[in-house]
């Protein structure tokens, strides 16, 4: 039987969506600040030349600059202001949740609240400020490096203000993705990286379209990557959305002469735990090895980095296998930080709520603990599969990028993400609506 909250999704028409004032402020904020943050992957940064950037770009489209380009929303490619996206902030998150695991300083400052929580975001900020600093020098001299060129005037003014720039456009972003959070619809992170796979696709389906027209690719190699695709998003859109409900029944109690609870409910626990963290962090952190290798690479092709990057770079198996082991230990690692199966538990026996068949407390822990483990198995393969084997046919046939599974994956989750959000919203309003009217008017 559906929910009042299902019911009422179900009875939205557009006359909701115009009452809703506050929810269209939060688009319009969401879409302006996603504008902006377009027109800033076009303003190249100074002293690039931007024809050979160009030029460069297009020649490393399926290597490691299409892989940077992709969750830089283009900007990478045309060397902007915004280059480096959004991932040195996603980086040092990864770092300070893991520290958070193993330090008890840390972890005390979490338990602490809101207090905690801000000096963690402080902290992450200024790992952001870290790394791309060292990121953006280690651009520019890579830019230096290369034998086209597209530097116009080598030299330490060039570094200076290449690090100043691009991380300032990371700050920037930072700062942003928190407004869209707070004043906006959705993740303001994800929808930044969102926005930027999804102003990627059309060039990139023309791309593909493109190479069979000149005969690069066989048509029944392109029907066949259709296929694939939107097999993929079904797949995405239904293990996404899949769950395990655990069914909970609270006991009946007699306060005075009226009987309270005996009712039934669920604890509905997602197949898919952490979401899209895993293959970005997982892709965040593999980029920062491969990249070094392509450096040393740019500046001495016969050195020890360009060899290594011969074995780790995108399409090896080496590449592979290290991209799966990081995101089955991500989506642990990101389970385990979401869902605590013994808080869970505990809280349950608080509200008096028990799993038919298990103790509170402890054994009902233990269980929620097992299944949470068997769902979190079958989550990492879903997106090993899901983010490996698109990737293996984009290397073998030089495809885009953003055709890629990881891309998939982060378009879904994000919308349905931001969908839930905006239904969340409109639901908020009717009930307001509702209890406005249940009210008596003044006299």
């Amino acid at each position: 039987m559906a929910s009042a909250a299902e019911q009422l999704a179900a009875n939205f028409d557009l006359s909701t969506f115009r009452k809703a004032e506050d929810l269209k402020k939060r688009l319009w904020f969401t879409l302006f600040a996603l504008l902006i943050f377009r027109l800033g992957t076009y303003l190249p940064i100074p002293g690039i030349d931007t024809e050979v950037m160009r030029s460069i770009a297009n020649r490393q489209s399926t290597g490691i600059l299409g892989i940077f380009d992709k969750f830089s929303g283009g900007a990478l490619g045309r060397m902007t202001i915004f280059a480096l996206g959004i991932m040195p902030y996603i980086s040092s998150s990864i770092i300070i949740q893991l520290l958070t695991a193993v330090s008890p300083q840390l972890e005390a400052l979490k338990k602490e609240g809101e207090s905690g929580r801000k000096k963690l975001n402080q902290y992450t900020r200024y790992g952001t400020v870290l790394l791309a600093t060292i990121q953006s020098y280690g651009i520019a001299v890579a830019l230096e490096a290369l034998v086209e060129q597209p530097v116009t005037e080598p030299g330490m003014l060039f570094r200076f203000s290449t690090v100043i720039t691009l991380t300032g456009g990371t700050l920037f972003l930072m700062w942003l993705g928190e407004q869209i959070t707070q004043r906006g619809v959705g993740n303001g992170v994800s929808l930044l990286i969102f926005s930027g796979i999804v102003a990627g696709m059309p060039h990139a389906i023309a791309s593909t379209l493109e190479l069979g027209r000149q005969g690069t690719l066989k048509p029944l190699i392109i029907f066949a990557v259709i296929v694939m695709l939107g097999l993929a998003l079904t797949f995405i859109v239904f293990m996404e959305r899949a769950q395990r409900r655990i069914f909970i029944q609270y006991p009946k109690r007699q306060v005075g002469m009226k009987v309270y609870g005996g009712q039934s409910s669920h604890l509905p626990m997602k197949l898919n735990t952490s979401g899209v963290i895993p293959p970005i962090f997982a892709s965040s952190l593999l980029l920062l090895p491969v990249t070094v290798s392509n450096f040393g690479a740019a500046s001495d092709p016969d050195s020890f980095l360009a060899k290594m990057g011969q074995y780790i770079g995108h399409g090896q198996p080496i590449y592979y296998a290290f991209f799966i082991g990081l995101i089955v230990f991500f989506a642990f690692f990101y389970t385990a930080v979401v869902f605590n199966p013994t808080e869970t538990a505990d809280n349950l026996k608080k509200n008096g709520a028990i799993v038919p068949g298990y103790r509170p407390g402890r054994n009902t822990a233990e269980f929620l603990d097992y299944v949470l483990t068997r769902l979190t198995v079958l989550g990492v393969a879903y997106l090993s599969l899901i983010c490996t084997v698109p990737e293996y046919f984009i290397t073998k046939y030089s495809l885009p990028f953003y055709l890629g599974g990881t891309s998939l994956l982060i378009v879904v989750s994000v919308s349905i993400d931001t969908v839930a959000q905006i239904q969340a919203h409109l639901l908020a309003h009717q009930y307001e609506g509702l209890i406005r009217k249940s009210r008596p008017k003044d006299k």
